[in-house]
């Protein structure tokens, strides 16, 4: 008992120490770590598109997902694909003519749902789009911020960064602005949201014929970037593509 006590107060004095001095794992101890191998196998695989398509995390998942989104490795990765981005972006020849392009998707890759998806047990319960409206109806996502560190830096370097997300333009077209430039998203080239016309398309198709128009237009498609596959599937999708961690949903 007492060796149980001394075990959850080293527990208790690690997590402060942790959070103080930024080192958050996502678990404390090897037993909790064990007891997340399956989940963290199935993280991966449905990370590099091994388990499409999947309609909801596995509900046994729940607090080891839950742990890699808020214990501090989530933010970890998404900092580590964003500097291999600047990495690629600092080695291309801006040619000044206004045709050097990147694209970014908008939900969980310029802003976070982490905040809805926590109520939703990370992805756990199925996808309720009307649940999902309200919530971005309220325009309250926060940026990711490596990644509004990166737009910045691509808009610097005078690339022309284009906004492309599924999102309906009817109903959350002028929220969806408004809450992008109150994260400081401001100065792209173009949001392009989902018009009546797209709809019943899948995101591939969708996402597909928008950079078609704009490789059509002339531009040059240095990069592109999203947390689904489906920002990155079919054609015209750039020089190099780059996917963003996102354990909680899939859209095909």
């Amino acid at each position: 008992m007492v060796r149980r006590v001394r075990e959850i107060i080293a527990m208790i004095f690690f997590a402060v120490f942790s959070s103080a001095t930024g080192l958050t794992p996502p678990y404390w101890n090897r037993g909790a770590a064990a007891s997340c191998s399956p989940c963290l196998s199935w993280r991966l695989a449905a990370e590099v598109n091994n388990v499409e398509p999947w309609r909801t995390v596995p509900a046994h998942c729940f607090s080891c997902i839950g742990a890699y989104i808020t214990g501090g490795q989530y933010q970890h990765d998404l900092r580590f694909v964003v500097e291999q981005i600047l990495s690629y972006a600092d080695g291309i020849p801006v040619a000044g003519d206004g045709f050097d392009a990147w694209i970014l998707d908008v939900d969980d890759t310029c802003i976070s749902n982490v905040d809805y998806y926590k109520v939703k047990r990370y992805g756990c319960e199925p996808y309720d789009p009307a649940a999902f409206r309200s919530w971005a109806m309220e325009g309250a996502c926060p940026a990711i911020q490596s990644v509004a560190e990166l737009f910045t830096t691509l808009i610097g370097s005078g690339f022309k960064v284009f906004l492309i997300t599924g999102r309906d333009e009817e109903t959350l077209g002028q929220v969806t602005i408004e809450n992008l430039h109150r994260e400081g998203f401001v100065g792209y080239e173009r949001i392009i949201l989902r018009s009546a016309a797209e709809r019943g398309r899948s995101a591939v198709e969708f996402k597909t014929e928008m950079r078609r128009r704009l490789v059509e237009q002339g531009y040059r498609i240095w990069g592109n970037v999203g947390d689904q596959w489906s920002d990155l599937q079919g054609q015209f999708v750039g020089n190099r593509t780059f996917k963003l961690p996102n354990p909680m949903y899939f859209v095909p």
